[in-house]
């Protein structure tokens, strides 16, 4: 207990005796309550023993005779008056308005809005302090209440992360803690257990093969939390997931349900295998190599953890997972394929760069985007929206390579001959015989005299394109100019031919064509009618 000085010895007692309670002494002055209550305990003692000549009556200010050993605090008076101490909600000048403040409160208005609307219109004469102790007791919040989840055999698993024991690193050589990736059957509660130095989008999808193959089967769904390598964009209603996971998910027949951010109760069965495994397998533990503690968590997982009679299920784990077993979804026979996915964007030639290869991309419109899946041999080119399988390639093994078929060149006349030869043989033998003898006698500068013979055939009949090559070839014409005159005549002829003889023959008899006279008669009648 601190001893004030006379002067604030003085200003305690004068508030005292106007009736101001500690608390608002206490913020007046800044003077400890325990020092105040002090005082005010030895003014009351000395004004009850009648005292006249004590230092406060006559000073007015109170020196404390032992500040070493202050006297024990008398009891309180509303103890030695009252047998039954009252509630301190039945104390506050509050208590009366209870069911308007409660549903103030409930509504979320702060203390100070429900004090101002109290005086306002409610007559409240009290402290504003009252007020704000009263809506502080009214916001109390009842203890969260916690589902206990069930699951069937084989619905779900779930995985996480934690911290493995101190192994040896080995290119520091010093010890550091890899990390530990669990996966645990949430009906047998039978866990999966591995370590790793690294994370990544593979290795990530890669132990959750290893756990599906561990135990033989896969899960309907799995329950993981919103980390990168499983989940890129954490949404509550529609999570994005990596591709290269939710590929590997789909392969194996199974469906990804991510954790609420900041929700670790949602996948509790593997929170508890975590610390299962930290605190009674790995605690105090140290390995030398990676390999020696997967050994020894994997032997620990068949010995121990396995066999054991689980907690809160009163069963044995192992006998759980056999049960669980025949419900797992079978695996299929090949591992999935991993791959690695870019975007590109299509070239004007129809074509994606990738690692300095180019690659047709046809249909892909030119400017467009597209998705592109590199795997160990060959990469896939999808549509960036439906992700539809648009190419597949096989991987180029040199720099600058161009996996682009001539039938997909716009022009190249280093590569057209095939591409000129092989259009002339659909039109027909005699064709195709003129094109090659052009090109046997003029090489490759006769590509143009070939591309106008093929090209005849959009405008001219096949088959009279095929009968002037077949004169060309006897005449000896190496003249893409003859060849269409002698195509445009043969069409003519055969025009003319058709003509003659689908053209019908005139007559002046028919059952149809009347008389002459019958024509002057109408023709008299309808004069006679308009000029009477």
């Amino acid at each position: 207990m601190n001893v004030l000085k006379p002067h604030r010895q003085s200003t305690v007692f004068t508030l005292i005796s106007q009736g101001i309670s500690h608390r608002q002494i206490h913020r007046l002055t800044g003077i400890d309550r325990k020092t105040i209550r002090f005082y005010a305990n030895a003014a009351s003692t000395e004004a009850a023993d009648g005292d006249s000549n004590s230092s406060t009556l006559a000073t007015g200010f109170l020196v404390a005779p032992n500040v070493e050993n202050p006297p024990p605090w008398p009891p309180a008076i509303s103890r030695q008056i009252e047998p039954k101490r009252i509630p301190k909600l039945a104390r506050s000048a509050c208590e009366p308005h209870r069911e308007w403040i409660q549903a103030q409160v409930r509504l979320g208005r702060n203390a100070m809005a429900i004090y101002q609307e109290l005086v306002d219109r409610r007559g409240f004469t009290q402290a504003y302090n009252s007020v704000k102790r009263f809506c502080r007791g009214l916001r109390r919040a009842e203890p969260e209440q916690f589902d206990r989840l069930e699951f069937s055999p084989a619905e779900e698993s779930q995985v996480d992360y934690g911290e493995g024991a101190p192994t040896r690193h080995p290119v520091t050589g010093k010890y550091r803690k890899p990390r530990l990736f669990v996966m645990t059957l949430c009906y047998s509660r039978r866990s999966f257990r591995q370590v790793v130095w690294k994370s990544s989008t593979q290795t990530w999808a890669r132990l959750h093969e290893q756990a599906f193959r561990y135990f033989s089967g896969s899960t309907h769904y799995v329950c993981l939390d919103n980390l990168k390598e499983g989940v890129l964009k954490p949404d509550i209603y529609e999570p994005q997931l990596n591709p290269v996971y939710a590929a590997m998910l789909a392969h194996y027949h199974c469906f990804a349900d991510p954790a609420r951010v900041r929700d670790p109760d949602r996948k509790g069965r593997v929170e508890n295998a975590i610390q299962h495994t930290q605190s009674t397998a790995l605690k105090g533990k140290r390995f030398e190599s990676i390999e020696a503690q997967n050994a020894f968590l994997m032997d620990w997982e068949e010995r121990w953890a396995a066999p054991r009679i689980h907690g809160r299920a009163k069963r044995q784990v192992e006998a759980m997972f056999q049960e669980e077993k025949p419900y797992l979804r079978p695996l299929p026979l090949e591992y999935f394929r991993y791959f690695k996915e870019e975007t590109r964007t299509v070239q004007d030639d129809r074509t994606v760069q990738v690692n300095d290869s180019w690659y047709a991309a046809r249909p892909a419109r030119i400017g467009s985007e597209v998705i592109v899946r590199i795997f160990e041999r060959e990469l896939e080119i999808r549509d960036m929206t439906t992700m539809a399988l648009l190419r597949r390639h096989p991987l180029a093994y040199k720099k600058g390579e161009v996996l682009l078929p001539d039938a997909e060149r716009i022009f190249n006349p280093s590569r057209q001959s095939r591409q000129i030869l092989r259009q002339a043989q659909d039109i027909g033998p005699n064709a195709h015989a003129l094109c090659q003898r052009l090109f046997d006698k003029r090489g490759r500068e006769a590509h143009k005299s070939m591309w106008g013979i093929v090209a005849l055939v959009p405008r001219l009949p096949a088959r009279i394109v095929e009968q002037a090559a077949t004169i060309a070839l006897a005449r000896h014409i190496s003249s893409y100019k003859a060849v269409r005159l002698l195509a445009e005549q043969m069409l003519a002829q055969a025009l003319a031919r058709l003509e003659a003889d689908t053209a019908p023959p005139l007559t002046q008899q028919h059952e149809l064509i009347r008389e002459p006279t019958e024509y002057a008669e109408f023709f008299r009648q309808r004069s006679d009618a308009l000029n009477p």
